[in-house]
């Protein structure tokens, strides 16, 4: 006995239907606590690591919260991207948004690098910081203090990963045409981050002038000028990667 194609795809289809998994929600998205640096200076008064578990995660009673109250709590949701960042978008989970990381020495970070994006030369002053990309190609470079005079250069791709030490000048840029995704995880819940560029031209003009030693060039007529132009922390890329991929700074 034959059968027709239009009725085996038919009777397959029916096949498939009975046992395709049912499609599983995606869990619901969770805001970023709004007063976290209040609650976190709350915590940090108690004596135990379990003492600042049950401040924080139970009601006056001493009951457990449950539901969303214990969510947005327990949850930190990444895709809280900030927008508008030139080149892509960077978030950081610290004490200061997730106090649930207080005392814990460790945050973390994912970032999303548009094509052509830098995440600009920076520096955390108090942790080390273990590096991922996830998706996407990223060449990253550090330098160390004084002493050790040489740019460690690497090019990582999906799944690959290095080190940025505490105090090392670090950067991350994306040389394609394809959006790159990294993440971040430091061994301090409060790392902190200094912009090279930024921190340096809040010296006085006289000083930045003297120090880069070229006041044909940079003075303090245009010093001030030179501060509006200074990118966010995620900046647009090299000119030549933009326009390779057909992109307008």
């Amino acid at each position: 006995m034959f059968f027709s194609s239009s009725v085996i795809v038919a009777v397959l289809a029916c096949v498939l239907s009975v046992h395709a998994a049912p499609a599983v929600p995606q869990p619901s998205l969770v805001p970023i606590v709004a007063n976290a640096a209040s609650i976190a200076s709350g915590l940090k008064m108690m004596p135990s690591v379990n003492d600042r578990f049950k401040k924080l995660l139970a009601d006056s009673s001493g009951n457990l919260l449950t539901g969303d109250a214990l969510r947005q709590l327990t949850v930190f949701d990444f895709n809280n991207q900030p927008a508008g960042s030139k080149g892509g978008s960077i978030l950081l989970a610290t004490v200061d948004n997730f106090p649930i990381l207080e005392e814990l020495g460790i945050s973390g970070a994912i970032s999303l690098v548009e094509p052509c994006g830098l995440n600009i030369p920076h520096l955390h002053n108090r942790a080390n910081e273990f590096f991922t990309v996830i998706d996407g190609i990223l060449d990253t470079g550090f330098v160390q203090e004084n002493g050790f005079n040489t740019e460690i250069e690497t090019q990582l791709g999906k799944y690959q990963a290095t080190v940025f030490p505490m105090g090392s000048i670090h950067y991350q840029q994306n040389p394609t045409c394809d959006p790159a995704v990294f993440v971040a995880a430091l061994n301090n819940e409060d790392p902190g981050r200094s912009d090279i560029a930024t921190s340096y031209w809040m010296l006085p003009s006289d000083v930045i002038d003297a120090s880069l030693g070229f006041p044909e060039t940079i003075g303090g007529g245009n010093i001030d000028a030179w501060r509006s132009h200074l990118p966010a922390n995620l900046a647009a890329g090299v000119d030549s990667c933009l326009q390779a991929c057909g992109l307008t700074a």
